[in-house]
């Protein structure tokens, strides 16, 4: 797969500190997935919550994208390690695709590498908010 540049990232600055302390924290653990979260983090767009793009994933988004080598679509909410439950379709923020996805705008795509070592390419598809645009969940933690 032809190397390409990797999308903008922005994130919410009231979850700044909660994302890095999460990633530290997880270093021990899972340190190849920390230090993606690190490196991203560390190359995002820092924005107030309040000027948070809509079409920007955060924590609380709910998030589509496709898969461009299989062509399946694939939905999550983005949530905090604590809330992740797959079968409810809510995806960590500290997985693999949570970290992949996380500050992308929709129409962003980028190359993932699947939990088998295959490299693929992804779109995001669209982003959606919380009803009311809840800073509080992209806040708290």
């Amino acid at each position: 797969m032809p190397r390409t540049r990797r999308p903008q990232v922005t994130i919410a600055a009231e979850t700044l500190d909660h994302l890095e302390a999460l990633a530290e924290r997880s270093a021990a653990r899972m340190p190849k997935l920390a230090e993606q979260l690190l490196d991203e983090l560390a190359r995002a767009r820092i924005v107030p919550a309040a000027r948070m793009p809509a079409d920007v994933a955060g924590i609380g988004s709910r998030v589509t994208w496709r898969d461009e080598t299989t062509g399946r679509e694939q939905t999550a909410t983005l949530v905090w390690p604590e809330e992740a439950d797959i079968d409810a379709g809510r995806a960590s923020v500290l997985t693999p695709i949570g970290v992949a996805l996380l500050g992308l705008r929709a129409g962003a795509r980028f190359h993932w590498e699947t939990r088998a070592g295959e490299l693929r390419e992804l779109t995001v598809l669209s982003v959606a908010q919380p009803e009311g645009a809840a800073q509080a969940a992209w806040v708290r933690g």
